[in-house]
């Protein structure tokens, strides 16, 4: 009954270490993300929004949205910094995949025929 309560406190106390750990680990890699932007560099905001890099300050980074459309984000709301294979990829898989999930018109005659059916 005596280790009971040492045991208890051990069972919470290392998880709740190696998670703190685990965290500082991930703050760390993102920090270093966000200091070696570099222009050019496309990225993905905390709120989703996919940008290129145009400028960067000490504080603030400018980000090409869409052609001729720059706008100002602190570097901290910069959440990744998407590689150039993975955009590509994206590019292909959409330009592919696009025919195959585009909606099929049906005429007038085969919706008739289909309600009516039965």
């Amino acid at each position: 009954m005596e280790l009971l309560l040492p045991l208890l406190l051990v069972a919470l106390l290392v998880p709740m270490f190696l998670g703190v750990r685990r965290q500082k680990r991930e703050a760390e890699k993102v920090a270093s993300m966000q200091d070696n932007l570099k222009i050019g560099d496309q990225v993905i905001t905390t709120s989703g929004l996919y940008g290129t890099v145009v400028e960067i300050d000490d504080t603030t980074v400018d980000l090409e949205i869409a052609e001729d459309v720059v706008t100002t984000w602190l570097r901290r709301a910069i959440s990744e910094v998407r590689a150039e294979d993975t955009a590509a990829e994206t590019a292909d898989d959409a330009a592919t995949d696009a025919p195959e999930s585009a909606p099929v018109e049906e005429s007038a005659e085969q919706t008739e025929t289909r309600l009516t059916k039965d």
